[in-house]
């Protein structure tokens, strides 16, 4: 007789990762929304004398890290301490943990739809119930329609700022009001993996929301921005207790060494790593001007990458980028909310883009 699988892990929907570039003439990954730039000698230097000690099993603790953090992110206004911060394997993995820490079978998560595709994984995962609550026409969060969706079993809310896959943020007043009407005792996840590339002023600001409530906790990744998505760190900031919890369900040494000393040496360069970042949104905005010249109506985005709305046309609009070279990310599953992301890359990357959308029927 096989071993049974639980039924929860046995009807997971599947993860995609972003389809890597081809062999062959120059192609371009656009999938992944990953950094395009080459990491930072200095990144890179810190990372390779760390192997010299691979023998070793990593800090558990993840202490430097922890301590460069906490010191990166302290304001006068938001203190942060280690006891707020609990690392893991990206921030999706963070995530999968805080809902392992306060979810139990049966219990509901909310989250907009679309939005990040490993939502609804980490939910059933840990046996809760995902509740998908539609995205306006715009392609932004309707926190009245989540706020209407609480019943007595929700416990975890979701919510995707920047959205991936869309782009739109929500705006900080917005979120503030939506976090006060929420009761107390639900975890309010707020999911900022894109929040170095944001530069509409309005936009939630998670951090401070954060200190102001203890049930909000807020996930960062040095995946993107930070240019580490081969090293996978990723962290929350919430208050002590739940950031132990997180701590607790975690996997032992998760965090390899490198990665460790690549997220304290690339803290110690952010000026530089921001300048990249500045560099992505410059490219970023010209992309969205020249697609709108050519009459698409595209998403406010404040992400490293566009949403091209495309619904039953999404397989026809991935070939035609396929064939050109650039690999992009569809979302198919009949929905309406099926699409193409566009990750921002490379300048000849992004020129492509335009020509190849240029030729798109709209």
């Amino acid at each position: 007789m096989a071993v049974p699988i639980r039924a929860a892990v046995a009807d997971l929907p599947a993860y995609k990762p972003g389809k890597p570039a081809s062999s062959g003439e120059r192609t371009f990954k656009l999938s992944s929304n990953e950094n395009p730039f080459p990491p930072l000698h200095e990144i890179l230097a810190a990372a390779q004398a760390s192997c010299s000690t691979m023998n070793r099993y990593p800090d558990m603790g993840n202490s430097a890290a922890l301590e460069a953090v906490a010191a990166h992110l302290t304001t006068a206004e938001v203190p942060i301490v280690e006891d707020n911060l609990a690392f893991g394997t990206g921030s999706v993995a963070v995530l999968y943990h805080l809902l392992q820490a306060v979810c139990e079978p049966g219990d509901e998560v909310i989250y907009a739809w679309r939005s990040f595709e490993a939502y609804p994984i980490a939910v059933q995962v840990c046996g809760a119930v995902g509740v998908q609550v539609s995205l306006r026409p715009d392609a932004s969060h309707d926190l009245d329609a989540m706020l209407a969706a609480i019943t007595p079993r929700t416990k975890a809310i979701l919510v995707c700022t920047p959205n991936n896959p869309t782009g739109p943020t929500v705006g900080h007043d917005e979120l503030r009001a939506f976090i006060e009407a929420v009761p107390d005792h639900i975890l309010i996840a707020v999911d900022e993996a894109y929040v170095e590339f944001i530069t509409d002023p309005a936009a939630a600001r998670g951090l401070e929301l954060w200190h102001d409530r203890p049930n909000v906790a807020v996930l960062r990744t040095f995946s993107k921005a930070y240019g580490l998505a081969g090293f996978r760190v990723g962290y929350a900031v919430a208050e002590p207790r739940l950031a132990a919890a997180v701590r607790a369900v975690a996997l032992p040494f998760g965090v390899s060494l490198p990665a460790q000393a690549a997220v304290v040496a690339a803290l110690s360069v952010y000026d530089k790593l921001m300048d990249q970042v500045a560099a992505v949104v410059r490219e970023r905005q010209a992309l969205v001007a020249g697609l709108t010249q050519q009459g698409f109506e595209l998403p406010d985005t404040q992400a490293n990458f566009v949403w091209f709305g495309t619904r039953e046309r999404t397989a026809e609009f991935a070939a035609e980028f396929t064939r050109a070279g650039l690999m992009v990310r569809p979302y198919i599953s009949g929905s309406p909310w099926d699409g193409v992301r566009i990750s921002i890359g490379e300048s000849e990357a992004n020129a492509r883009v335009l020509d190849v959308a240029s030729r798109l029927n709209w």
